[in-house]
């Protein structure tokens, strides 16, 4: 059977057994019955039973960093917004899995700490590139720093809301989100009557600048 057939059936059969028995009363032998699969196979796939809480972590982080580094100094803000979106939308896919990671989490110390040291890795890549963005001098360092925390914690209020059931509109609370929390680092940035213009569109940079020249009132 297809690997990625075993990963999902094991992912399945353990978030059915920690709803059953509880996190510290399920063991890997446990999951791997459940499963239908190989103890070869499941430490194959995870190093530890942690791990198949947070499965796609290393590949949430590498496609963060993928899209921040295939951004310029013109439209990093929009890198940013993206990188952050993407994750969000990954936990809205997951659906119930997400909403029983979240009840986990809550409940066990050690998925909590694990938790926290991924979000930490998340907001760490932010800093960087929005340290390199601003300059990396000692002078943009903390500010880089709170922008990043600014943009995790975002993120973070607008999941949390859709996991509690505050919200079912969780993107768009997402994007209000996250232009408030760019303004707060950006106003004033440009100096004088500059301004910050955050947009997408699949049309070519150059067949745009116009336009936009004509409503910021500058010359063509």
């Amino acid at each position: 059977m297809p690997e990625g057939s075993a990963k999902d059936r094991m992912i399945d059969a353990a978030f059915a057994l920690f709803e059953e028995r509880g996190y510290d009363q399920t063991t890997v032998e446990d999951i791997t019955d459940r499963a239908q699969v190989g103890r070869t196979t499941f430490f194959r796939t995870f190093r530890s039973k942690e791990d198949v809480i947070f499965p796609d972590r290393d590949a949430l982080l590498s496609a963060i960093e993928a899209r921040l580094a295939g951004s310029s100094q013109e439209t990093a803000l929009v890198a940013v917004t993206d990188a952050a979106r993407l994750v969000l939308r990954h936990y809205l896919a997951e659906g119930d899995l997400a909403l029983a990671r979240y009840r986990l989490t809550r409940g066990v110390p050690a998925l909590r700490a694990r938790e926290i040291a991924g979000l930490q890795r998340y907001q760490r890549l932010f800093r960087e590139f929005l340290h390199g963005w601003m300059g990396r001098t000692p002078e943009t360092a903390l500010k880089a720093e709170l922008m990043a925390a600014g943009v995790v914690t975002a993120h973070n209020h607008v999941l949390r809301r859709w996991l509690r059931g505050v919200t079912d509109a969780p993107e768009a609370e997402f994007e209000a989100a996250l232009t408030e929390t760019v303004d707060l680092f950006t106003a004033g940035d440009a100096g004088g009557g500059g301004a910050i213009v955050v947009f997408r569109t699949g049309r070519d940079l150059d067949a745009v600048l116009p336009a936009l020249r004509g409503i910021l009132g500058e010359p063509g």
